[in-house]
Order: structure tokens, then sequence, then C-alpha cells
């Protein structure tokens, strides 16, 4: 179910940045909070996915888990990095936030590989905290953008 709405709103994030590209792309915050959303929401897409096949152990499923968070986690601190890098201002609470919680996942899914199906339970409130904040992130970054677009003013306002 996390995995269906995660692609949902993947394809609505695409859209509304597609709606808006020259302004997402303009600010490197921007430019790397819409790579970052679009991968943290894919990777639970590919997640679920991966923990729905069958005959696997628990085991096998933390490390398919583990695998792909340390890839999104990667590509998170990678935009965080780029950003700062390109002297943009990124929001430093959403780093540390979005660190932890990528941890906590990568906690839950190493509890899991130890045999522990607790881990399976700390993976779930993880990633549902996780998605909450990719959600958040993009709507931070649809407003963020939509603020900085030309205003365009109609005849009726002119005259």
């Amino acid at each position: 179910m996390l995995g269906g709405g995660a692609a949902a709103l993947t394809g609505l994030i695409f859209v509304a940045l597609s709606l808006n590209l020259a302004e997402a792309s303009r600010d490197p915050a921007h430019r790397y909070r819409s790579i970052n959303t679009l991968a943290g929401l894919t990777a639970v897409f590919v997640r679920s996915g991966l923990a729905l096949m069958g005959y696997q152990s628990h085991q096998a499923v933390g490390v398919e888990w583990f695998i792909v968070t340390l890839v999104g986690a990667g590509i998170f601190l990678n935009g965080f990095r780029q950003a700062f890098k390109l002297q943009s201002q990124p929001g430093r609470h959403r780093l540390v936030t979005g660190t932890g919680l990528y941890l906590a996942e990568l906690v839950g899914a190493a509890v899991l590989i130890s045999g522990s199906i607790a881990g399976l339970y700390v993976i779930a409130a993880a990633v549902l905290v996780n998605v909450a904040f990719m959600v958040s992130a993009a709507w931070l970054l649809v407003v963020g953008v939509y603020g900085e677009r030309p205003a365009h003013t109609t005849t009726r306002e002119r005259g």
C-alpha cells in the first residue's frame, strides 16, 4: 500500500515540477530538493516492491531494505552537499531530520538482518515518517517555486 502511494506521489511531484521547470532548476536548493524527494519516494516504491517478493527470509528483506535505503540516503546527503557547495540555503533542520530518518531505517534493516523481526517495526515507523517528511518537502518545493514565478499582469489588473 505504501509503495503504491509513493509511486502516485512521485508522479504528481514530477508533473508539478514539469509545469515549473525553469523556476525549480534555477535555485540549487529547489533543484536538489526535487532530486531528493523524487529519489526518496522512488526508493520507498522499490523497497516496498522488493519486500513483497515471495519466498524470502526476513534477513533477505533486511538486506534489500538496507541497500536501497543506503542508496537513497546517499542521494539525499549528496543533494545537500551540492546545495551547500553552490551556496544555496537549504534548511539545516531538514538535513538533520532526513538523515535521522534514513539512519532509523538503516538501523531497522540491520536489526532485521540480525534475525529480530522487531527491525520491521522500526523500519515501518521510520519509513512512514520519512514519506510524510518527503511530502512536506514536495509541498515546500512547489510553494517555493510558485513564489518565485514572475508576476503576470492581466488586462484587468493594468486597467
